[in-house]
C-alpha cells in the first residue's frame, strides 16, 4: 500500500516537472519511468498513474481556472457543447491525461516484468 501512495505521489511530482519543460505528453515520460522503476503488479501501475496524473491535473486546471475567472473554459466548453461547465471541461481534460499516463504506467511495469523477469530452470 506504501509503494501505491508513493507512486500515485511520485507521478504527480514528476509530471509536474515534465509538464515544465515538456509538451503536454511528457506526462507519459513522467508515469512509464515512475512504472518502471518502482515495482508493483500492473493493475496498480495503471491506478497510480491514472490517479497522479488525474489529481495533477484537476488541481492545475482547477487553479488555471481559478484564476482568470473561468472566462476562458465557459468559452471553450460552449465550443464543445457542454453547456458552458468549467467543471465538466475540467473533468474531462483530466481524465484524458490520466488515460495516457496510466496506460504509460502500464507499460512502464510491463516493461519491468520483461527485463527483470527471471526463467524458471531447465530441467526434464
Amino acid at each position: 500500500m506504501l509503494k501505491y501512495i508513493l507512486s500515485i505521489l511520485v507521478t504527480a511530482l514528476v509530471a509536474f516537472v515534465c509538464g515544465l519543460y515538456l509538451p503536454w505528453w511528457g506526462i507519459a515520460i513522467a508515469a512509464f519511468a515512475v512504472s518502471a522503476t518502482i515495482p508493483q503488479k500492473p493493475a496498480y501501475s495503471f491506478l497510480s498513474g491514472f490517479l497522479g496524473v488525474f489529481l495533477l491535473w484537476e488541481v492545475l486546471a482547477w487553479w488555471i481556472d481559478n484564476k482568470n475567472g473561468g472566462i476562458l473554459s465557459q468559452k471553450i466548453a460552449s465550443i464543445f457543447g457542454l453547456g458552458g461547465s468549467s467543471l465538466l471541461l475540467i473533468v474531462i481534460t483530466s481524465l484524458i491525461g490520466a488515460l495516457v499516463a496510466g496506460c504509460a504506467a502500464l507499460s512502464g511495469s510491463y516493461l519491468r516484468r520483461i527485463l527483470f523477469h527471471r526463467a524458471p530452470p531447465e530441467g526434464n
